[in-house]
């Protein structure tokens, strides 16, 4: 379903008789050439800006589905996980990531499958961020445009590999690492305790010849959790170039005085988890850095922790640091820098400077000198409450920018108590009694202590996007509760019992207390506890550092039928991206839902309803024929629970003919190979399905677990529901499973979820996934 604004509807009525007036910097098909989109954030940079202009605020009205690929690649239970991919096209072709590491190519104009790559992940390690946001690409300007592995593509699985994949084809690049892959959770400070602890989350940056890689560190596991290190590997070879360690581990180090306390300099963490910056003109690559472990409490790292919770610029060639800004001093909140630092060039008093944006947890956002790191509008040190815990020391003061102003409220208090009724806030006041409430830099407490914003933010890895044009950022945002305690360590074990299903739990191994923590706070009948909008969209002017104008944003679709949840907005996980258009397109809420607005009103003009949560960033380009698209992934959240999918949804001007993937294609009888998904474990599987009327049969058999199966069921048209009977002759046991699935990529694939009785494992009942192919498909895997 699709909704458009009046205004944008009546643009499209008054076309419908003459040719649609060109708005600024709109083309048109004949006049346009390829728009690409080549980084994660679209560019270098990181704007997310793309100069496309053929759908703008006049037509966008008539944006509609153009055609929608599935990956195959999503799970359930115990494999369930969150689709951040935003892909990159460059040369004609679509290159998407899955959460498993897996990689797509998808031809752009019709969403046809080129290749698809296996990462054969490990499914059974415990991923706490199980995510991929997408994949990187090189060209190897030594070979011929012909030779193999001219031009790379590159994806970083969750299990800490990098894999080199000839972009033509899909395989492995031979002479990149050990056959096409780098291992990273090797020579760490903290080697990790297990498959999840040390993990790669965000595609690696590409600095001329150089991939520059950071790191997803479980940061509340321990105190002495694995190394933060960021490093450059050959972007031919795989060979390590060089490697920058955010905490000073020996006394010569710039930083080694900021930690204090005899374990300090084994501490972990310090990690660069979201996505890296580059500007290879000045030999510069930006990190954003997180906070050092464990995140609420600082006891066994006294001291201001440089350089922890910083925006870092390093020498591309070489990792030597060439300058910092520390946004938060002795990081006792969770408050990562979490967002890719975006490039920009501002303009002021007739002066070019070249600047960088970086959006933070807290909701602020620093704007700095690009060369030097100096804040480009006044940031002050402002005194901040103490910690009363025994052994934390809480440094005395924070940076607070002057302008632009902070994204949203910085201070919550029992008399901001929301609720829908006099029962829901009575539930917030129930959990609210005793704690502490002192503002943003409240520091945890044994009573428990408000975070606001708590540890998804403010902004969190959306960050920002910005129109250079205009000079203008747009930053979603969050404005919700996060409740957190410290736990001593004798009382941890019962609290867990207890209370583990109300509170995320932390044990803070090494110190002398475990954390837990709620987010969002809420009542029991889920309303956020502090008042709406609980998600915003953010205009700023880079300028002069004002607030153009600020929207709800999203909406919360389990509360969408309490009378004015409509404009209470949403949290939300995913981004925006501008266009030369003028539009900002922005996912992320729980709704489902694509949304577009005026990039000088925040009028929202449209928004689509996708079949699964929308929590990655869109991306838009422009065919060779003149046609842009605009796309994004659609695959849920697994800790938002929302809807899970595999989807990759592409929109485009509708010309009055149907969209490629509207017509349902019937599932056809034959011999299918593809793969299931159990809970956690992956296996190959190869059907015969056969067809007679709408009665289905089917057997099959797997690889890794060897189980033999049968069963029947119905087809009608795209849709199939079988009942099966399986055994596992290994073990002498089986079970029963119920498929329901559709037909997917055009007639040629079956993608759908098992509900499954293990008889293996005291009948217990599991969730899993399966996508089945029939005919050719071009695949490649990892040459084990």
């Amino acid at each position: 379903m699709r909704r458009a604004a009046a205004i944008a509807l009546a643009g499209w009525l008054a076309g419908a008789c003459t040719a649609p007036p060109r708005a600024e910097g709109a083309a048109s098909k004949r006049d346009s050439a390829a728009v690409e989109w080549t980084a994660y954030g679209h560019d270098a940079e990181g704007t997310k800006y793309s100069p496309a202009a053929q759908i703008t605020r006049i037509n966008v009205a008539r944006l509609a589905p153009a055609w929608t690929y599935r990956t195959g690649d999503y799970g359930a239970g115990g494999s369930a996980t969150r689709d951040e991919t935003t892909p990159l096209y460059v040369d004609g072709v679509l290159y998407a990531s899955t959460p498993f590491g897996g990689v797509r190519a998808i031809d752009g104009e019709t969403g046809r499958e080129l290749w698809a790559f296996d990462s054969e992940l490990d499914l059974e390690g415990d991923y706490g961020d199980f995510t991929n946001r997408g994949v990187s690409t090189w060209v190897d300007a030594s070979t011929g445009a012909a030779a193999p592995c001219h031009r790379r593509i590159y994806v970083a699985p969750v299990d800490a590999r990098v894999i080199a994949l000839d972009a033509r084809t899909g395989t492995p690049c031979a002479d990149f690492g050990e056959h096409g892959e780098v291992k990273l959770n090797r020579d760490l400070v903290n080697a990790p305790e297990y498959a999840g602890e040390y993990a790669i989350t965000s595609p690696p940056a590409v600095f001329r010849d150089l991939l520059i890689v950071g790191s997803s560190v479980s940061d509340n596991h321990r105190a002495a959790a694995p190394s933060g290190v960021v490093r450059a590997f050959d972007a031919r070879t795989g060979a390590q170039r060089w490697a920058w360690d955010p905490i000073a581990r020996t006394p010569k180090q710039p930083g080694y005085d900021t930690w204090r306390g005899p374990n300090a300099h084994r501490t972990g963490a310090a990690n660069a988890w979201s996505i890296i910056t580059v500007d290879a003109e000045r030999d510069l690559v930006f990190i954003p850095v997180g906070s050092a472990s464990p995140d609420f409490y600082g006891g066994e790292r006294l001291g201001q922790n440089l350089f922890a919770n910083s925006v870092v610029a390093l020498r591309g060639s070489t990792g030597r640091m060439v300058w910092h800004f520390q946004a938060v001093h002795h990081d006792l909140w969770d408050y990562d820098v979490p967002a890719q630092p975006v490039l920009f060039t501002m303009h002021r008093a007739g002066r070019k400077i070249p600047a960088l944006a970086q959006a933070t947890k807290m909701g602020f956002l620093f704007i700095l000198d690009r060369e030097t790191g100096a804040p480009l509008f006044p940031v002050t040190e402002r005194p901040v409450p103490k910690s009363d815990v025994p052994g934390e020391d809480a440094w005395p003061t924070q940076p607070v920018p002057s302008l632009p102003a902070p994204l949203g409220p910085t201070r919550f208090t029992i008399a901001d108590v929301f609720g829908v009724d006099e029962a829901g806030r009575a539930s917030c006041r129930a959990q609210l009694a005793g704690v502490r409430m002192d503002g943003i830099f409240t520091p945890p407490s044994l009573g428990g202590s408000v975070l606001f914003p708590g540890n998804i933010g403010g902004s969190n890895w959306s960050g920002v996007s910005i129109d250079p044009v205009r000079q203008m950022a747009f930053a979603p945002s969050n404005r919700v509760i996060t409740l957190a305690a410290l736990v001593p360590r004798a009382e941890a074990r019962e609290v867990a019992m207890h209370q583990g299903r109300l509170f995320e739990m932390a044990p803070q191994a090494g110190t002398p207390f475990a954390m837990k923590r709620h987010t969002p706070l809420q009542a029991a009948d889920g309303v956020p506890c502090n008042p709406p909008p609980w998600g915003v969209l953010t205009a700023i002017d880079l300028e002069t550092g004002a607030k153009r104008w600020e929207v709800p944003f999203g909406r919360i679709a389990a509360l969408s039928n309490i009378p004015g949840s409509a404009s209470w907005g949403s949290p939300n996980l995913g981004g925006s991206m501008v266009t030369a258009g003028g539009l900002v397109f922005a996912g992320g809420a729980l709704d489902q839902r694509l949304h577009a607005y005026d990039v000088e009103t925040g009028t929202e003009l449209w928004w689509e309803e996708l079949p699964a949560g929308v929590h990655a960033a869109p991306m838009t380009y422009t065919t060779a024929s003149g046609r842009q698209f605009v796309v994004v992934a659609a695959g849920g959240h697994k800790d938002l629970h929302d809807r899970a999918g595999d989807y990759i949804a592409a929109f485009a001007l509708s010309d009055g003919s149907p969209p490629m993937s509207a017509a349902p294609t019937r599932i056809t009888p034959g011999r299918y190979a593809g793969h299931f998904i159990f809970d956690r474990t992956w296996t190959r599987t190869n059907w015969d399905l056969a067809i007679m009327d709408t009665l289905a049969t089917l057997t099959f058999a797997t690889e890794r677990l060897a189980l033999d199966a049968h069963g029947t069921g119905r087809v009608a048209g795209d849709s199939l529901r079988l009942d099966v009977l399986w055994r596992y002759p290994e073990k002498n046991c089986g079970g029963t499973m119920r498929l329901t699935g559709r037909s997917a990529n055009g007639g040629t694939a079956i993608i759908g979820d098992v509900d499954y009785i293990d008889g293996c494992n005291h009948d217990e009942r599991k969730a899993g996934t399966f996508a089945v192919y029939i005919g050719p498909r071009r695949t490649t895997s990892l040459p084990y």
